[in-house]
Parts: C-alpha cells; structure tokens; sequence
C-alpha cells in the first residue's frame, strides 16, 4: 500500500470513529435536555421529589427507593429498571402497570431513546436506601 494510500485509510478509519462516538453523545446531551424539561417538574437526581430521585434507576429494582411513597401496584413490581422496561413505562405507564401514579408519556421513541440513554450515565450512588 503507497503512503499516501495509508494515510488517507487511517485518516478514514479515525473520521469513522469519532462520528461513530458523536452520535451517542448527541443522543445523552439531547436526553439531558428532555429530561431537564420534561421530567425534572417531579423528579430529581439525588433526591426524592413528587417521584423517585433518577440517580441510579437503571438496573434499580422497580419501587425499591426508600423514603419515597410508591404506589401499592409499584411495590409489588419485582423486575428491574432496564432499557426495555423504561421504554414500555415512558411509552405509557399506565398500560405498563395499571395503578401507579404518573400521568406523563413520551410518545416519540427517539425522544425515549434519548431520555434512556441519559439515564443511563446517572450511576448508581453507594447509599443506604437504594437496593
């Protein structure tokens, strides 16, 4: 392989590397920003508000923070927060589980999407109270 024939495969090889890592911090920064408009009215990060703090919600058991006063249908729920659950709650939570308490949807999946991805980035504190 010439040089320059090298060079221009590296130099590819690299714009493809780095487009491949914007995308996916495009769709953080975009879900911070829906979060921040759409959820932050009852929700925080670390703290109990009208709903659940958001720091560490996936792979957290579903209604397991304590100190927060979850629906009785949330208590009973055994599974964790994981990608597919939070985009079958966002999508409807009313569907996904009938008697729980939040009266909000995100009907385009992007926007899901985005808003999971975000989540995601917000690990999981090493606290009593959150199992």
């Amino acid at each position: 392989m010439l040089p320059t024939t090298r060079l221009l495969a590296l130099l590819s090889l690299t714009l493809l590397c780095a487009m491949a890592r914007a995308e996916p911090d495009r769709q953080i920064a975009e879900g911070q920003k829906l979060w921040q408009q759409r959820c932050a009215e009852c929700h925080a990060i670390d703290s109990n508000e009208t709903g659940p703090m958001h720091r560490g919600v996936v792979g957290r058991r579903i209604g397991s923070v304590k100190g927060y006063d979850y629906s009785p249908a949330l208590r009973q729920v055994k599974e964790r927060w994981d990608a597919a659950a939070l985009d079958r709650w966002l999508t409807d939570p009313e569907q996904f589980l009938p008697g729980q308490n939040m009266d909000f949807k995100v009907t385009a999946q992007e926007e899901r999407a985005a808003l999971i991805a975000y989540l995601k980035t917000l690990s999981a504190p090493q606290v009593a109270g959150v199992r």
